[in-house]
């Protein structure tokens, strides 16, 4: 007599089965090898031949270490080498210094270097919401890294009067800042202020010059505009409050002067984002001053360099060659 066994038995046995395999529709997935690890880690770091000091602290706030990356020539001299500083775009809220690693910005970067350049990509505190971080907390971050440099720069090689800078988007905009204040201003880390440096020159690849002229910003002059950048540049507790001043304080264009470093601004025709209002407004206040900006327009181009309606013109790689062409053309 044939017999059968219990339907919860069945059932147990089934469900018994699901759990010792894997999930329906889940593919198991290999883990990576020690190599295939190690690649993935190094992939956030700009490929180059030369010395290299990675992860360096240059400050801490709160419990957080702020750190940079320091790449070196191939074959430097015994003499102290220039800087460049490098700035990340992310609207002063996002982003990551390991950008200096992938695409356009490697190219600039490894150009750099052979050209006998250090390049310097830096951390910086985000001005995210609730953090009590605004954007002077960027630049001050930013500014503390090169008062860094300075500090240490026996021990690092650095020359601490060849210092350049470079930034996209809101780096850009940190870059025109760090360019054209002094080492006196915006001061942060105690340990730090003291420390001296000189700018050299800076590029600015679609960064923003005046928050003050919010009409800069409207890039279709349409009617009831409003301002997108008043949290960002007001929501920390540090420095003066007033709005107006707090407005001034982060805008490029209120520090130009006719002694001051040459700034290359590089911006897209079509870009919404930072629209290009920006460089002419900059280049027509450094022509009343006598200040060193040139402006260098790209036809076609939208918010990183992204083609509209047409091809970008000049191409990315003449964007990559004037770049690294005016840092060589400015080193001292």
């Amino acid at each position: 007599m044939l017999t059968t066994k219990p339907a919860c038995a069945w059932v147990c046995m089934f469900i018994g089965t699901l759990v010792a395999s894997p999930a329906l529709g889940q593919q198991n997935t290999p883990r990576q090898t020690k190599p295939q690890q190690q690649k993935r880690a190094s992939s956030k770091y700009l490929q180059s031949d030369g010395k290299k000091r990675l992860e360096v602290t240059y400050k801490t706030v709160g419990n957080r270490a702020l750190k940079l990356d320091l790449y070196y020539p191939k074959t430097p001299d015994n003499s102290k080498v220039p800087v460049v500083l490098f700035t990340h775009g992310g609207g002063w809220a996002a982003g990551s210094r390991y950008k200096v690693a992938s695409g356009l910005f490697a190219s600039v970067f490894r150009q750099l270097l052979d050209e006998g350049f250090a390049v310097a990509p830096v951390s910086y505190r985000l001005a995210k919401k609730d953090r009590n971080v605004a954007m002077r907390d960027c630049v001050i971050d930013c500014k503390d890294a090169i008062r860094f440099l300075a500090k240490q720069s026996d021990e690092l090689g650095i020359n601490p009067n060849q210092v350049f800078v470079m930034g996209d988007s809101a780096g850009g905009h940190l870059a025109q800042m760090l360019l054209l204040t002094s080492p006196e201003q915006l001061t942060g880390d105690p340990d730090l202020k003291d420390a001296t440096y000189q700018m050299v020159a800076g590029v600015s690849w679609y960064g923003p010059a005046d928050f003050e002229t919010v009409e800069l910003f409207n890039h279709d002059d349409r009617e009831n505009f409003r301002d997108r950048f008043g949290p960002r540049i007001m929501q920390s507790n540090t420095g003066d409050t007033d709005k107006l001043t707090r407005y001034r304080e982060v805008s490029p264009v209120n520090y130009l002067t006719k002694d001051c470093p040459p700034l290359l601004m590089i911006q897209g025709d079509k870009d919404t984002t930072i629209p290009v209002k920006h460089a002419y407004f900059m280049q027509d206040k450094a022509q009343a001053l006598g200040a060193s900006v040139e402006i260098m327009i790209i036809k076609n181009s939208g918010h990183n360099w992204r083609a509209v309606e047409g091809s970008v013109n000049p191409t990315k790689d003449e964007i990559v060659r004037r770049t690294v062409q005016f840092f060589v053309d400015q080193r001292q």
